[in-house]
C-alpha cells in the first residue's frame, strides 16, 4: 500500500464504517477560486459534507508527504499557492518534497483509492478539449475515472471543453456516467450542456448500489454528472458567449495551464458571476456525495 498520511478523523470514521467523502485541493488553492472565493468554497464544501452526516477528507501533498484527511491548522496552507498536482505528478511531489502540491480529480482519486475511501466531489471534471484532434489534449482525470474504484461527483466537465467527446470518451472506458435526476449531462455552469446523460438516476440510495455492484464487479470508478442549483445557474447561452471570448484571449496556451486561465477570463467577462455559481456547485455536489457516502455504508453495514 503507499505511503499515505491519513488523519486521525477519517482513519476513525473508515474503520467503523462511516461515510467518508474525499475533496481535492486545487479548488481552494490560487489555482482555482480567487480568495476570499477559495475560503468560501472550502468552508460551505466541509460543512455540506458533515451536515449529511459523512466525514471531509481533503487530498493535499504537504511536505512532500500524500494527505488523506487535513487538520484544522491545516486548511489556510491550501489557500495559498500551489503546484498543480495530477495523477502522473505524485511520484515527482513526493520525491522532491513539494511544499503543497494541489491535487487534481485524477491525483485525488488516485489517494482516495489508496485510503479506501469510495466517493469523491469536485467541481467539474476535466475532459477531452476542444480541437484535440490536433493537440491530442485530454484530461488525465477521464482515465483515473475510469481506473480507479471510486464515485466521482461533479457538476458535468468544465464548460469550456468538448463535452459530447468527453461523454463518449467515458463511455468507451466503459465508465457508467450517471444523470442526477436529470436527462441530460450538466456543463458546469449551466444545468444542461444539450447532451444526453446515458443513464438517469433517481437518488442517492440508487447511485450507492450502482457504486456496490461496480465494486463487486472490480470494474472501475462511476461518473454521478449533477446539475448545478437552478436558482444560481447560467444560462447556456451566456455561457457559451463568455467561453467564447475567453477562449480566445488563451489561444496560445495549451495543458495545465488553461483551465486556471480561462476560469480567470470567464470571471471576468460574467462580471465575477461565475464565481457564486461556483462556489454553489461546489457545495452542492459536496452534500450530494456525502448523501451518497451515507447510503453506501448503510448499504455494507
Amino acid at each position: 500500500m503507499p505511503q499515505l498520511r491519513i488523519s486521525a478523523e477519517v482513519q476513525d470514521a473508515l474503520a467503523h464504517g462511516h461515510a467518508v467523502v474525499g475533496l481535492e485541493s486545487t479548488i481552494y488553492s490560487n489555482l482555482g477560486l480567487p480568495s476570499p472565493a477559495n475560503h468560501e468554497a472550502l468552508q460551505r464544501s466541509t460543512d455540506a459534507i458533515r451536515a449529511q452526516g459523512a466525514v471531509p477528507a481533503i487530498t493535499a501533498i504537504l511536505d512532500g508527504v500524500a494527505c488523506v484527511g487535513l487538520e484544522p491548522r491545516e486548511h489556510e496552507r491550501i489557500l495559498g499557492p500551489a503546484q498543480k498536482t495530477a495523477e502522473r505528478d505524485i511520484a515527482v511531489a513526493l520525491t522532491q518534497r513539494w511544499q503543497f502540491g494541489a491535487t487534481t480529480v485524477s491525483a485525488s482519486l488516485a489517494l482516495c483509492a489508496a485510503a479506501g475511501i469510495s466517493v469523491f466531489a469536485t467541481g467539474g471534471i476535466g475532459g477531452v478539449h476542444l480541437g484535440s484532434e490536433e493537440t491530442g489534449d485530454i484530461s488525465g482525470d477521464l482515465g483515473a475515472i475510469a481506473l480507479h474504484p471510486v464515485l466521482t461527483v461533479c457538476a458535468g466537465a468544465k464548460a469550456f471543453l468538448n463535452i459530447p467527446q468527453t461523454v463518449e470518451f467515458l463511455e468507451t472506458e466503459a465508465v457508467p456516467v450517471l444523470g442526477y435526476q436529470t436527462d441530460e449531462f450538466p456543463m458546469f455552469y449551466a444545468r444542461s450542456s444539450g447532451v444526453r446523460a446515458p443513464v438517469r438516476v433517481e437518488s442517492p440510495a440508487e447511485v450507492a448500489e450502482i457504486l456496490a455492484h461496480r465494486l463487486i464487479w472490480d470494474q472501475g470508478g462511476v461518473l454521478l454528472a449533477v446539475p448545478i442549483p437552478a436558482a444560481d445557474a447560467i444560462p447556456a447561452e451566456e455561457i457559451l458567449g463568455a467561453i467564447e471570448a475567453a477562449l480566445s484571449r488563451t489561444s496560445d496556451v495549451r495543458g495545465a495551464a488553461v483551465t486556471p486561465l480561462v476560469l480567470e477570463q470567464i470571471a471576468e467577462i460574467t462580471g465575477g458571476r461565475s464565481i457564486p455559481a461556483n462556489l454553489s456547485l461546489a457545495e452542492n455536489n459536496a452534500s450530494v456525495a456525502a448523501q451518497v457516502a451515507v447510503a453506501f455504508a448503510r448499504l455494507l453495514a
